[in-house]
């Protein structure tokens, strides 16, 4: 009952999967039979029992198919039997009639061929036609290109190439040819780069040629700006009523060089104003950084600028050997670096970047230190003060030239006042040379002035003024020598000379005024004070040209306030103001006064001495002449005519006459002195061994005489017997021995009131030694008389006591 149950249940199962093989694809039937295979151990043989009684029931039914149709087959076969001979004949209608077809279809197909053939090519035309679209505007460029190149025009070119890259080389990368432009194009940007670096170099050397143009142009820009600066502020004081002073405050008629132009005008007539455009075309320079930039090679093209640029500024600052020689060395050198820097301020206006103001800073500082030791160096060998002068208003215009470029120059007026220093030194010596000349053509007498035109003349040149003088009638004579007015004018010529130099150095009245007494008391403290000095000490110099050195010392030392007044006249500057330098005329023309009165006190002194030396005593002689020697009477005559010259000097005012008798006393009382001097160094020679009474006798009648010639008041003015003292010492002396009153020169020795206070006991042991051996030397023969040895023995006692007292003289000091 189990099994008959399980057979049951699995033949709809059966069923079920035959349904599903007949109805399934093929491809899946695989699942369908494998669940077969999975059932119970016999289901695989109850399938296939299942699956042939299928397989019998279709066959069965394909058969009873067959049956029901197979006279139906037959019908249809016997009928396409029917049909053959007409589809042979068919056949044959429709080969021929494809036969005469294809004859006729043949000239259709040719010319349809053609019509092909037609199409295509068109078709290839307008590719070509695309494909040349395409590529003619690569070839325009890259033409135009090429004509840019040949046009020079590099950064128009250098444009085109980003073009064709970045726009037409793109659109036409797989032809050959693009690939040949593109390989190409590298070394145009390298010929680019060289030939704008070749025009580069071709305008630094331009530049470094014609930039003493430059800077010759500028400065004259510079110079006719502050010359018409100056004349509109001459007009402006015209304008207001005030006086008319140029370039601070030089007078009109002293200020010829400061209008004096430095660059003369090469044209008149030009009106047009040149600028540095105008002299130099910049282009090279903007072609360059701007092709530099395209190739993103603008930091090569600075350094690369900077770098020759300065080494076109070491060749332009450095100068030339003999430039100190002459003002267009100067000229020439200034030019060059005014022009250097005005392109250089060119540049940093013009360009974005290619030198900034930091670089035009240090490179204009370190020109600076350069320019500076250049001209303090070859400013040292200048000794023409006009040179000097000359050099000084071309630093000064070079100055306002670079200041008004914007560049520092505080530092090139502080090299000025070094200059100046220089300036004022060749004004010395050239100076001391004008002093010189006009000593050496001095007549050194009183100025004749015959009528009163001639009067006025001297008078508008030296500020004398004498109302006795005026009172009297012509003809008459000036108290000065001709070396007075143009000594006076000369100081003058030197405070205008230096006054030039002072102009246009940015400095107050004030200053300038200190600057022009400063020089001027070096004149005369300096270089006319060391003429005077060496005049007076020349040989030819005699006695009265002495005399009216010192008259008209004394008058150009009266003319310093003068002088003074002239100064602040020409710098406006009041005398009253506070730190005001005064002139040191006093102090010099005094010294030389003193140095002249010692003059003539030597040159007095020297003659002295020359007759002095002709002095030919007899020192042995037994007796004496009985008359005074006669080398003696005439040093006394001609004392006596030169004090005589010196008192009738011609004095037109009390203090000249004062001023002779003074000097006059002074050389008496001098000479005086040097005589008693020389006479009494005679006596106490070393050389002199022996003296005889009778020669100390002759010596005194020498003595009396020169006490006569004391006494006789050679020159006016001494007291008493003041003269007379300058031979006390002789008298005294001379007294001790001819009156032989030893005991009372003993006696009194060191008493205020003694007779002998004058006598040295030195003095007098050395006498009476020579003495004693004269007597010892005449008496030898005669020892044996009384009167001889007393007094032989008297002149020993007289020597021991006056050793004694010199030796108790010495122990004391």
């Amino acid at each position: 009952m189990a099994e008959s149950g399980e057979g049951l249940g699995t033949v709809p199962e059966h069923e079920r999967i035959l349904q599903e093989i007949q109805s399934t694809d093929t491809a899946c039937v695989g699942p369908t039979l494998r669940s077969v295979y999975d059932d119970q151990p016999n289901a695989h043989k109850k399938f296939m029992e299942k699956l042939d009684a299928c397989i019998r029931n279709h066959d069965k039914e394909i058969e009873k198919m067959c049956n029901f149709h197979h006279q139906g087959f037959v019908d249809a076969i016997t009928e396409l039997l029917k049909v053959r001979t007409d589809a042979e004949k068919l056949k044959v209608q429709v080969t021929d009639t494809n036969r005469r077809f294809q004859d006729a279809g043949k000239e259709v197909i040719v010319q349809t061929e053609d019509i092909i053939r037609c199409r295509i090519q068109q078709r290839n035309i307008t590719t070509v036609v695309e494909k040349l679209q395409l590529c003619l505007p690569v070839l325009e460029m890259y033409s135009k290109l090429k004509e840019q190149m040949s046009a020079k025009r590099y950064y128009s070119a250098l444009k085109t190439m980003e073009q064709l890259e970045n726009v037409y080389f793109p659109r036409v990368s797989q032809y050959r040819f693009c690939q040949l432009m593109i390989e190409n194009l590298p070394k145009l940007r390298e010929d680019i780069k060289e030939i704008s670096m070749s025009d580069l170099k071709d305008f630094l050397e331009s530049i470094r040629k014609h930039s003493d143009k430059i800077g010759e142009t500028a400065m004259k820009q510079a110079q006719q700006q502050k010359l018409f600066s100056v004349i509109l502020q001459k007009q402006n004081n015209v304008k207001f009523g005030k006086t008319v002073y140029i370039n601070d405050r030089i007078p009109e008629e002293r200020n010829e060089i400061v209008l004096k132009p430095v660059f003369e005008e090469e044209d008149e007539n030009e009106e047009e104003v040149l600028t540095v455009q105008d002299l130099v075309d910049f282009s090279p320079v903007y072609r360059c950084l701007h092709i530099y930039s395209v190739l993103g090679d603008e930091e090569t093209f600075e350094n690369y600028y900077r770098k020759q640029r300065k080494k076109q500024a070491r060749l332009v600052l450095q100068p030339q050997s003999n430039m100190h020689e002459t003002v267009d060395g100067y000229r020439r050198y200034f030019t060059q670096i005014v022009g250097f820097f005005v392109v250089e301020d060119h540049i940093l206006h013009v360009t974005q970047g290619l030198v900034t103001r930091a670089y035009t800073d240090e490179l204009w500082n370190m020109a600076l230190s350069k320019i500076i030791a250049v001209l303090r160096a070859h400013s040292s060998y200048c000794t023409d003060p006009d040179l000097v002068l000359e050099l000084k208003n071309l630093i000064v215009i070079f100055a306002d030239t670079l200041q008004g470029y914007g560049f520092p120059v505080n530092r090139l007026f502080d090299l000025l006042f070094e200059i100046r220093d220089q300036y004022n030194e060749t004004l010395l010596k050239k100076w001391a040379g004008v002093f010189r000349d006009i000593f050496e053509e001095d007549n050194y007498s009183p100025i004749p002035i015959v009528n009163e035109e001639e009067y006025k003349t001297v008078i508008s040149k030296f500020p004398f003024q004498d109302p006795d003088l005026e009172k009297q009638s012509f003809p008459k004579k000036l108290p000065m020598s001709q070396s007075v007015p143009h000594i006076y004018i000369q100081v003058k010529e030197f405070i205008y000379a230096s006054l030039k130099f002072s102009e246009s150095l940015h400095r107050s009245s004030t200053e300038i005024d200190d600057m022009l007494r400063k020089s001027t008391n070096l004149l005369l403290t300096r270089t006319l004070s060391s003429c005077l000095l060496n005049l007076i000490k020349k040989p030819h110099i005699g006695l009265t040209e002495l005399v009216q050195i010192i008259i008209n010392t004394t008058h150009l030392e009266q003319a310093c306030k003068y002088l003074e007044d002239f100064i602040t006249n020409i710098t406006n500057i009041s005398q009253e103001t506070v730190h005001t330098t005064r002139l040191y005329g006093l102090s010099t023309f005094k010294d030389a006064r003193h140095a002249a009165e010692g003059e003539i006190y030597t040159k007095l002194n020297q003659k002295i001495d020359e007759f002095v030396q002709l002095a030919d005593y007899d020192w042995t002689m037994s007796e004496p002449d009985g008359r005074a020697s006669g080398y003696l009477m005439d040093l006394i005559n001609f004392l006596r005519s030169i004090f005589q010259v010196f008192t009738h000097l011609p004095t037109n005012s009390n203090d000249h006459a004062a001023m002779s008798g003074k000097v006059a006393q002074t050389a008496c009382m001098s000479a005086c002195q040097h005589l008693s001097t020389s006479l009494m160094q005679m006596l106490l020679d070393s050389e002199l061994k022996q003296i005889s009474m009778g020669a100390v006798q002759q010596f005194n009648l020498d003595v009396i005489q020169c006490e006569l010639f004391a006494s006789s008041e050679p020159v006016p003015g001494f007291q008493g017997d003041t003269l007379q003292l300058a031979f006390i010492d002789l008298r005294q002396l001379l007294d001790l021995f001819m009156v032989w009153d030893w005991s009372t020169y003993l006696a009194d020795y060191g008493q205020p009131a003694s007779k002998y206070l004058r006598v040295n006991p030195n003095t007098a042991l050395t006498l009476l030694e020579k003495i004693k051996d004269t007597s010892k030397k005449n008496n030898i023969f005669a020892q044996f008389r009384k009167n001889d040895r007393d007094k032989q023995k008297l002149i020993e006692t007289v020597v021991k006591q006056l050793r004694s007292l010199v030796n108790g003289m010495s122990q004391h000091t």
